[in-house]
C-alpha cells in the first residue's frame, strides 16, 4: 500500500505541475527590440535584412523567440523624437537606431535603455561616447572612419577626372558627425587645388535646388559625405549628376547605385554586426561594457558605365587599386 500511495502522489503532483510548468513558459519573457529608422523600411530594407540575419546567426527568430517594434521616420526627421520616446515608453530592452538623426533622437529619449548605433560617424567628436573603449552611456555599436573616408574620395574623385576644379560638397546640417569630417576634406582639397564648396541639403525635396545651384556656381564635380539622407536617395542623386555630366563620388553604395565612384565601409556588414551588440545586451551586458569598434576595412567601387557616360577614361593605377569594378 505504501509504494501504491507513493505512485499515486506522484503522479497528482505530475499531473499539477504540468499547467503550471506551461503557463510559466507563456509568461516567460520574450525580449522586444525597437527599430528606430530615419527613413522607409523599404529604403533602408539593405540595412534592416543584414541585421535580421546576425540576429537569426545568435538564434534569434522574429516572432517567435524576439519581438521588433518598427518606427520609421519616413524621412520626416522631425518625428523621430516622437517615435523614439514611444519605443522608451515600451520599455523595450534595446534600440537600434538607423542614422545619426535616430542616434540623437534616441539618446534623447532614453539615458536607460541601451542603444546600438551601427554604423557612428566619430562618436567622441559628435558627443555620443566618451571614449571607444568606455563609451560612458547608454550607446555602443561600430564606426567608420567618416573624415579619413570623406578626404579619401577627394583624392580618388581628382585620379579620375584630373580637369576638375569646383567641387560641391553635400552635407547635411543636421548630422553631428558632418563638422569633425570637414576640416579634413578642406585640408586635401587645398593640397589638390580644389575648391570646395559645401552646400547644406535637409530633405530629398532640396536636391533639385541644390543641383539648380551647382549649375550656376559651374561646378565641376561632387562629392556627398556619409549620411543616411544621401545613402537612401543614391540613385536619384546619381541620376541628377549624370544628367548635369558631374562625376559623383559618395559612400560605398553610391557606385551600385550609378555614381562614378563608391568608396567606404561594408554599411550591410556593419549592421549585420550590429546583432552582436544586442546579443550582448540582451545577455546581460552593458553598453558602457562594450567597447565602440571600428570598421577595418574601406573599400573603393568604379562604375565603368557610368565613366563612358561622362566621357571619362579611368586610369588603370585606379582600376587596380578598386575592389569592384562595375562594367
Amino acid at each position: 500500500m505504501t509504494a501504491r500511495r507513493q505512485f499515486v502522489l506522484a503522479l497528482s503532483l505530475s499531473a499539477l505541475a504540468a499547467p503550471f510548468g506551461s503557463f510559466a513558459q507563456q509568461q516567460r519573457k520574450v525580449p522586444r527590440i525597437g527599430f528606430l529608422i530615419s527613413e522607409t523600411r523599404a529604403n533602408e530594407a539593405s540595412r534592416v535584412e543584414p541585421l535580421l540575419a546576425g540576429l537569426r546567426d545568435y538564434g534569434y527568430v522574429e516572432g517567435q523567440t524576439i519581438a521588433i517594434e518598427y518606427r520609421s521616420a519616413d524621412a520626416n526627421y522631425d518625428r523621430l523624437p516622437e517615435l523614439a520616446a514611444e519605443l522608451a515608453s515600451l520599455k523595450v530592452d534595446v534600440i537600434v537606431a538607423f542614422g545619426q538623426k535616430a542616434v540623437l533622437a534616441a539618446k534623447g529619449a532614453t539615458t536607460t535603455i541601451p542603444i546600438v548605433d551601427p554604423v557612428m560617424g566619430d562618436p567622441v567628436a559628435s558627443g555620443l561616447s566618451t571614449s571607444l573603449a568606455r563609451p560612458g552611456g547608454n550607446i555602443t555599436g561600430s564606426s567608420q572612419f567618416g573624415p579619413e573616408a570623406g578626404a579619401k574620395r577627394l583624392e580618388f574623385l581628382k585620379e579620375a577626372a584630373p580637369r576638375i576644379k569646383r567641387v560641391a560638397l553635400l552635407i547635411n546640417p543636421a548630422n553631428p558627425a558632418t563638422v569633425p569630417g570637414l576640416q579634413p576634406m578642406r585640408a586635401t582639397a587645398s593640397a589638390l587645388q580644389l575648391e570646395l564648396q559645401p552646400l547644406e541639403v535637409r530633405n530629398a525635396k532640396e536636391f533639385r535646388e541644390v543641383f539648380a545651384a551647382m549649375a550656376q556656381r559651374r561646378i565641376d564635380a561632387i562629392a556627398a559625405t556619409s549620411d543616411t539622407l544621401f545613402r537612401a536617395n543614391a540613385t536619384e542623386l546619381a541620376d541628377l549628376a549624370k544628367r548635369q555630366g558631374l562625376p559623383l563620388i559618395g559612400p560605398k553604395e553610391f557606385a551600385v547605385a550609378g555614381s562614378l565612384i563608391g568608396y567606404g565601409v561594408d554599411t550591410p556588414g556593419l549592421y549585420r554586426r550590429a546583432a552582436y551588440f544586442v546579443d550582448r545586451i540582451l545577455k546581460g551586458a552593458k553598453p558602457d561594457d562594450l567597447p565602440i569598434e571600428r570598421a577595418t576595412k574601406l573599400e573603393l567601387v568604379i562604375n565603368l558605365k557610368t565613366a563612358k557616360a561622362l566621357g571619362l577614361t579611368i586610369p588603370q593605377s585606379l582600376l587596380l587599386r578598386a575592389d569592384e569594378v562595375i562594367q
